[in-house]
């Protein structure tokens, strides 16, 4: 498989695009006002403990305070790989109001939310991640040699000793590499960590210890990975930086690293920039002719697939299970794309072969394997949904890109302009019966006026008729379809 970075930069925003076999996979989009925050380490202050949560708020430095819940927090004395069950120790025995803690960001603020945090530090390198309050050792799940995974643990092992304590959990770049990078790694980190630890005791509350690298060198270290053909970059400052930072950290990559010098953008080249616009759109066509529906809402992701104009060449059944082949296909690269996390209800056409439903699942399951996010999919409910989850570390595309709609207020939908003219005539009514007033004036959008003076004008005779009283209409550009005023002169 052929895979490229695309790095864009431009003075206040820098995007990174994931292409396969020239179709775009993943975005990441890192913007100088709202830099993402995950891997921060920071000395937060207990502003306040909720034994019921429990949990606890902490203040970091941020705009909101964050967010420490019990199971987050690193408690040695239970030993590593203790069931949460075990952990009996309330959130209260934990922490107190005014504590000082060295915390560490692990999913961004989403929403309202504020940042989620852990007390149980990662610091990542290359090859390696360095965990100051473990003494476990780990190996990535996608190396899948045994042999492999039992050489990397004991070589771990083996230069850990030359260091001080702490866990390491071994990242899937480090499969086939030798003892000299597996300790350069180690060094690096555990003089990271010193320099840390004595910010730490220095420094009051509330105040930023660590930040991790800027978006091209952290994707340069945690995607770029053998298989990866090319790295384009728009920016000569931006590629002076990533070939320094490549040459020292990752040579194998550093000949494969350029700078784009043309004059035509380097996301219109390869089509990104359509591709992203099309990622913020409800429908999303497959091409058979079937399409799917997206949409995000705060407590879930639902996923509608639907045959649309494909009608398939032998029966139905079989219409319906290429279709739904298809949108496996598709939907794992939309979760990529799109950053979709948290849970995902998928709504696949119903099928009444059991082996299809199986077939799909599977096909499913094997094209969500090569996502770099976490993920679990359950069997197929008696509804016909498939549910899953998908790990959430940063905001979606479009929460990174989009607001709330100012007119429908995130509702997706607004009253129709007959539906107003009803809400004004109850008004009106409601109005008349309290107040004696000489006439009534309806300040409302051009096209619910429009309505109440032609199709409507009946309707208004008769409330005049009813209410004894005269009422006149004037339109207010600034007001939307569902705003309107009833004043009484």
């Amino acid at each position: 498989m052929r895979e490229e970075l695309l790095i864009n930069v431009t003075p206040r925003e820098t995007r990174v695009a994931v292409v396969e076999n020239g179709v775009l996979q993943e975005i990441y989009i890192e913007r100088a006002s709202r830099r993402g925050l995950v891997g921060n380490i920071y000395k937060g202050r207990v502003c306040r403990v909720l034994p019921g949560m429990q949990a606890a708020f902490l203040e970091v430095g941020l705009e909101r305070t964050a967010f420490l819940h019990e199971r987050d927090i690193f408690q040695k004395e239970n030993g590593e790989g203790q069931d949460e069950a075990d952990r009996n120790n309330s959130i209260g025995e934990l922490l107190r109001e005014g504590q000082s803690v060295l915390v560490q960001v692990i999913k961004d603020p989403l929403g309202s939310k504020g940042a989620r945090l852990s007390t149980n530090i990662s610091i990542p390198a290359r090859n390696l991640v360095y965990m100051p309050g473990n003494d476990h050792v780990g190996i990535s799940q996608r190396i899948t040699d045994e042999d492999e995974r039992e050489r990397l643990k004991e070589l771990v092992q083996s230069c850990a000793q030359g260091f001080g304590p702490g866990g390491y959990i071994v990242r899937t770049v480090a499969e086939g590499v030798g003892e000299d990078e597996i300790c350069a790694d180690m060094a690096f980190l555990h003089k990271l960590w010193d320099a840390i630890r004595e910010r730490n005791e220095s420094e009051p509350a509330g105040v930023l210890i660590h930040e991790d690298m800027p978006l091209a060198m952290r994707i340069m270290r945690d995607l770029a990975g053998v298989e990866l053909e090319k790295i384009r970059i728009d920016s000569r400052e931006t590629y002076q930086k990533v070939t320094k930072f490549a040459a020292k950290f990752i040579p194998e990559l550093a000949p494969r690293i350029e700078y784009y010098p043309g004059e035509r953008p380097i996301f219109d080249l390869y089509g990104v920039e359509d591709e992203i616009q099309r990622a913020l759109e409800r429908k999303v066509e497959l091409k058979s002719g079937g399409y799917l529906i997206i949409d995000q809402t705060e407590a879930m992701t639902t996923i509608d697939v639907n045959t649309g104009a494909f009608v398939g060449h032998r029966n139905l059944e079989e219409t319906i299970f290429k279709t739904n082949l298809e949108a496996t296909q598709t939907i794992a690269r939309q979760l990529r794309l799109r950053n979709l996390g948290g849970i995902i209800i998928i709504d696949f056409i119903d099928m009444d072969s059991p082996e299809h439903r199986s077939q799909v699942l599977q096909a499913l399951e094997k094209v969500l394997a090569r996502d770099h996010a976490r993920t679990s999919v359950t069997e197929v409910s008696v509804l016909g949904l498939v549910e899953m989850t998908r790990k959430r570390t940063r905001e979606s595309l479009e929460h990174v890109l989009c607001e709330e709609c100012p007119t429908c207020h995130g509702r997706g939908s607004l009253k129709t302009a007959e539906t107003v003219c009803y809400d004004i005539f109850r008004e009106i009514m409601r109005e008349a019966r309290q107040f004696d007033a000489q006439r009534f004036m309806v300040l409302a959008s051009q096209e619910v006026v429009d309505l109440l003076l032609d199709e409507e004008s009946t309707s208004v005779a008769d409330l005049e008729s009813f209410i004894g009283k005269p009422v006149v209409f004037q339109v207010e550009s600034l007001y939307t379809q569902e705003q309107f005023d009833v004043v009484l002169t």
